[in-house]
């Protein structure tokens, strides 16, 4: 009897995760974000919304006073702030303002919600990234 209330208990918490409502993440984007840090003017925030139930994510980023054009967008992971990682998200580059969407897998959703993934933006001045924002999740 209380194996069975275990059994459904998990299956009612397994069906409102999938009902769940959109989780925020974001995050304010600078050259001091970066590693190494950058001294620019650039400015910028990411915002990204995820839903659990499909594991669809979109994400919109604002940005300005970039050295130059932007020549690459990204969401890197997993690193957490101060620590670098490869590109798991190429962002289709477009001037002040990113919009692109990913559909995650279970891990990437668990990196996610660590905190494990930030977004950057290069220019030619900075190849290796000019700004960056941690996506954290949003209270």
């Amino acid at each position: 009897m209380i194996q069975t209330k275990l059994v459904l208990a998990g299956v009612a918490a397994l069906g409102l995760s999938a009902c769940s409502s959109p989780m925020v993440f974001q995050g304010p984007m600078s050259g001091a974000y970066e590693v190494p840090a950058k001294s620019t003017q650039g400015v910028g925030t990411v915002v990204a919304t995820v839903y659990p139930s499909t594991k669809a994510m979109t994400y919109v980023v604002e940005y300005k006073n970039l050295s130059g054009p932007a020549t690459a967008a990204h969401i890197h992971g997993p690193g957490a702030a101060g620590a670098n990682a490869p590109v798991l998200i190429p962002a289709v580059v477009a001037p002040a303002k990113i919009t692109g969407g990913a559909t995650l897998t279970d891990a990437q959703m668990a990196d996610l919600a660590a905190g494990n993934y930030y977004f950057n933006i290069h220019t030619a001045a900075n190849p290796g990234g000019e700004i960056r924002g941690q996506m954290l999740r949003a209270q």
